[in-house]
């Protein structure tokens, strides 16, 4: 039941020097851990964001729009992707992303959520948020969550790239102006121009196949969307192996799909154990369920 039966395989740094741009994995962390944020460009080819706009078309023909300003009244959200299409899995389990969520939260971290968020013309401001924002837990405290941002289409200082306030990850506060209020998510609140705009926030300007990664306590918002085309990204969040993670993959996700995935894509979504045994099924490792 340990994980010595079941080793998890750590991304290798040799599998993402190619996007390092001559730097080591460390170089690359100690500014991601700096700053609370990294970005790479040309991680997607296009012939995979092909397959991933293919992949998503049928569920952004259904227009099924947000419930609140968190979501968003004018964006549609993909959820339950997993179950969708083995090219989310793959993205999920992409080793730049996955480097750096193993050196902030363990081997045995979990996938937390998994979606797509794409911006109509229109759409206003998220609330300002951060990821683990739901843990209740006090600042200062050792990283919770990561997530990642694949741009899918450009993202544009007009067309909703997110806007993220560096350092953020080291504040003590955990509320700022211009958060999320219960009223946020399943409610729309009439305001005029940005009156939560910040002078330090940095919109996320990313051409199609970038990869951005934040610190789960980093205060970030999607912007709005003042162009005339819509904007796609899909944000992989993971989690550190103990904490509940946001989506429960393991109902939304049917049994013969999961044993279709590759084995790290299940393992994040909670075929794993953290150390010593959490996660065990029976007294088992969850992987010998699958059979």
């Amino acid at each position: 039941m340990s994980l010595a039966d079941h080793p998890i395989e750590p991304v290798r740094e040799q599998d993402i020097a190619k996007w390092l741009g001559g730097r080591t994995f460390a170089e690359a962390y100690r500014e991601y851990d700096e700053t609370g944020c990294i970005r790479f460009e040309g991680v997607l080819d296009e012939r995979q964001l092909d397959a991933i706009r293919t992949a998503l078309a049928p569920y952004l023909e259904a227009d099924i729009k947000g419930r609140g300003d968190f979501e968003g009244i004018k964006t549609n959200r993909v959820y339950a992707m997993m179950a969708k299409s083995q090219v989310f899995s793959d993205l999920a389990i992409h080793p730049l992303a996955l480097a750096f969520a193993e050196a902030d939260l363990g081997l045995s971290c979990q996938l937390s959520a998994l979606l797509a968020i794409n911006l109509h013309p229109g759409e206003t401001v998220q609330p300002w948020h951060h990821d683990d924002l739901h843990c209740g837990l006090p600042r200062p405290r050792a990283p919770l969550q990561v997530s990642a941002f694949w741009a899918i289409d450009d993202t544009t200082e007009d067309n909703g790239a997110t806007e993220y306030l560096p350092g953020s990850h080291r504040w003590l506060e955990d509320r700022i102006g211009g958060a999320p209020t219960a009223d946020s998510y399943f409610g729309r609140k009439e305001i005029s121009g940005d009156p939560d705009a910040r002078p330090d926030a940095i919109k996320a300007v990313m051409p199609a196949g970038s990869l951005m990664l934040l610190k789960g306590m980093v205060w970030h918002r999607g912007g709005a969307n003042r162009s005339d085309a819509s904007r796609m990204i899909i944000t992989p969040q993971y989690c550190v192996g103990w904490m509940r993670p946001l989506e429960n993959f393991l109902l939304a996700t049917p049994q013969d799909t999961i044993r279709c995935m590759p084995k790290r894509a299940r393992e994040l979504i909670g075929y794993s154990i953290h150390p010593p045994f959490m996660g065990y099924v029976d007294g088992m490792h969850p992987d010998r369920t699958l059979g």
